[in-house]
């Protein structure tokens, strides 16, 4: 399971800076504090598990996840629900709050929610609750293989 130092090493050999923080940066709220941005511009990570089908959505933190467009997004049938924080870790490796859209396991699909191209920037998490890793979306989609999909709406 990768932690925050084999990220902090992933994303060196591509040139790409871990932030780290002395306060929590779980949510996007308190990361965009920490960072020095608006909520929006936080990239979040989330564990869905669609029907039978574990799968990750980045969208940015002003944006919530659309039950019926995450299903059509991603062609998967079934209820969409959050697993617990045990199944987060389980398959994804890291704990909820600093899941990190990076090293993921290969069979763990990542649809990225076209929200995040608003932005020059965004603030993604590095594998633990208190960092941030800066990069463009285009650089988000070739490091995480991730298809792009409309899956969120903006919260009221």
């Amino acid at each position: 399971m990768p932690d925050i130092e084999i990220v902090k090493a992933y994303l060196a050999e591509r040139g790409i800076e871990v932030w780290q923080y002395q306060q929590p940066t779980p949510t996007a709220d308190l990361a965009a504090v920490a960072v020095g941005c608006s909520a929006a511009e936080i990239a979040k990570t989330l564990l869905f598990v669609v029907g039978d089908k574990p799968l990750i959505v980045v969208t940015c933190g002003d944006m919530k996840v659309k039950s019926s467009l995450l299903k059509q997004g991603t062609g998967c049938a079934g209820k969409v629900r959050l697993p617990p924080a045990e199944a987060v870790k389980a398959l994804t490796g890291y704990a909820p709050g600093g899941v990190c859209p990076f090293l993921l396991p290969a069979e763990l699909p990542v649809f990225l929610d076209q929200s995040l191209r608003r932005f020059r920037q965004i603030y993604a998490a590095a594998g633990d609750d208190a960092s941030a890793v800066p990069l463009g979306a285009e650089m988000l989609e070739a490091l995480t293989a991730g298809t792009w999909a409309e899956v969120c709406v903006a919260k009221e």
